[in-house]
């Protein structure tokens, strides 16, 4: 088999063999969670900018990095049954889910948010938004490529982190996993 052909076959498998967490985002598990500072919109902080993760302190969160334009029923979905099953995962946990966007996409979100929230009505989970880059906020090592980054955290540290491309609420299985502290 010539070179060209092994890599050709090579890229095949990774193609067809891939996932939609095939992207990197996101600190690594160990690290220190830093600030996160958003603009609250639904949850314990509304109205303002705070910092949701000294909000958070050493509770188990799972953190969600959503790309503003990539957000849609799915997602929604991953979502909405996350926000349902997080406490039974780990009673003390809870979600802060943050878009991410460009100043304009931050405007828009402003209002459409509390829109989304009336449509999902969910409980744990605290919604917030960023402007600025779509890297998100400053030591969260977003991926812009990812639609949804998953930081699930613990103590103050970084536990797992999931990266998306496509997702959909069989996906959040392996997040709840995560909460609940399991080794896979």
């Amino acid at each position: 088999m010539t070179k060209f052909a092994a890599a050709a076959l090579a890229a095949l498998v990774v193609v067809v063999t891939g996932s939609a967490q095939d992207v990197e985002s996101g600190p690594k598990a160990g690290d220190k969670v830093t600030a996160l500072k958003a603009y609250g919109l639904v949850g314990a902080v509304e109205g303002k900018e705070a910092d949701f993760a000294a909000e958070r302190k050493d509770a188990p969160t799972v953190y969600l990095f959503v790309q503003s334009e990539h957000f849609g029923r799915p997602m929604a979905q991953f979502i909405k049954v996350l926000d349902g099953k997080v406490k039974d995962a780990n009673e003390k946990a809870g979600v802060v889910a943050v878009w991410i966007g460009d100043k304009e996409a931050f405007a828009k979100n402003k209002d459409y948010l509390t829109k989304v929230q009336m449509s999902l009505k969910l409980e744990n989970t605290a919604v917030a938004a960023v402007g600025g880059e779509k890297s998100g906020p400053d030591g969260w090592g977003i991926n812009a490529d990812a639609h949804l980054t998953v930081v699930v955290a613990d103590k103050g540290k970084v536990a797992k982190t999931f990266a998306y491309v496509s997702v959909n609420s069989t996906d959040v299985r392996q997040v709840l996993a995560a909460v609940k502290g399991e080794k896979k």
